[in-house]
């Protein structure tokens, strides 16, 4: 009894106990299956998108070559959902998409080389939302590149980031080496939206920086990719005196902090010299000699162009100066009309207690 007993021990210790390098393999077999499943989910929908494309031009063909009425939809939706009753997609409204997108992209090899990348519903968005091809291409090649799912594309779309990106007025360009200067420059917008804070033009510089901190994950989608938050409030001792930065960021792609400085007000040339001084600061006492020069940015409720590009001429370190917009002030009748946070509150407490 005494080995019947050893031996489950044994057993059961050999169950729970992995051999020496098994977790290494284990956590390479997961990284090869989740690859292969992506891979495949990939292939299946440049499948399917060539498929819905050559469907879109077919249809196109033959309305224009046949004179096939709008009619011909339905009556093909009909007939493809019986031949496959099992896949969806084919209904009219869907077709109707099928031919938009043919029409929108008449070459065959750019679809399937490009359009491929994104799923169906991406290209519906980009079908929906936008007018010319030029902003489809460009809203196409963004989500492509950061991998942006549908809302996240619709969210770019609507925030109307082809626009504002790149718009900042800056020195990189003499400040800053190619190609760091040309990604430092698409890096930057202007101007930002922090609609999302539900703060009016009276809120305070303080008030701000607390609520873009308190919504960081929304903050830092709207600053863009790249952008990794560090700290806010940070503190430089510099010869014994203290000095605190609004926030800093670290931007991944350009390899270099990037201080934020927040001004409530309109911008004046003044501003630029303390944050220059948070520059030096940041340079001198917390970059490393891997990382790239310290990137400076102003926000400001309003600038003159003309003032903001002489401030910046003379400047030697990388500076940009942009606007953001916060949520504008309510007309009175409609503020008036509108729930406040705690009886919204109430009234889904409410709802949850009657769903119980």
């Amino acid at each position: 009894m005494k080995d019947t007993g050893k031996h489950k021990r044994e057993k059961l210790v050999s169950l729970t106990q992995p051999p020496e390098g098994y977790s290494d393999w284990l956590t390479d077999l997961k990284t090869r299956i989740h690859h292969a499943q992506q891979r495949a989910t990939l292939a299946v929908n440049r499948e399917l998108v060539q498929l819905y494309w050559h469907i879109g031009r077919d249809i196109l063909t033959r309305q224009a070559e046949q004179g096939w009425g709008t009619k011909v939809i339905d009556r093909l939706a009909h007939d493809l959902r019986n031949a496959f009753p099992d896949m969806k997609g084919f209904s009219p409204r869907n077709l109707k998409y099928m031919r938009a997108f043919a029409e929108a992209w008449p070459d065959s090899e750019f679809v399937q080389e490009v359009l491929a990348q994104l799923p169906w519903y991406h290209q519906l968005a980009l079908l929906d939302k936008l007018k010319t091809a030029d902003e489809r291409l460009w809203y196409a090649q963004k989500a492509i590149v950061n991998n942006w799912s549908r809302s996240m594309l619709v969210i770019q779309i609507e925030s109307r980031l082809l626009e504002r990106q790149g718009q900042a007025i800056t020195n990189f360009e003499r400040q800053l080496p190619k190609p760091q200067s040309d990604l430092a420059r698409e890096s930057i917008k202007d101007p930002y939206r922090f609609d999302f804070l539900g703060l009016t033009d009276e809120a305070q510089e303080r008030e701000i920086e607390f609520a873009l901190v308190q919504h960081v994950t929304r903050f830092l989608l709207e600053l863009g990719a790249g952008f990794a938050f560090v700290g806010r409030q940070v503190l430089l001792d510099v010869g014994g005196d203290e000095f605190f930065i609004d926030l800093l960021f670290y931007h991944i792609k350009l390899r270099c902090y990037v201080v934020i400085e927040l001004k409530a007000g309109k911008f004046k040339p003044e501003h630029l010299g303390q944050l220059g001084f948070y520059l030096t600061a940041v340079d001198r006492q917390v970059k490393s000699e891997q990382d790239g020069p310290t990137i400076g940015l102003l926000l400001c409720k309003s600038k003159n162009k003309v003032v903001a590009e002489y401030a910046l001429a003379d400047k030697s370190q990388p500076m940009g100066i942009a606007e953001f917009k916060l949520l504008e002030d309510l007309p009175e009748p409609l503020q008036t009309s509108l729930p406040s946070i705690e009886q919204i509150e109430q009234e889904l407490e409410g709802f949850d207690d009657g769903q119980a």
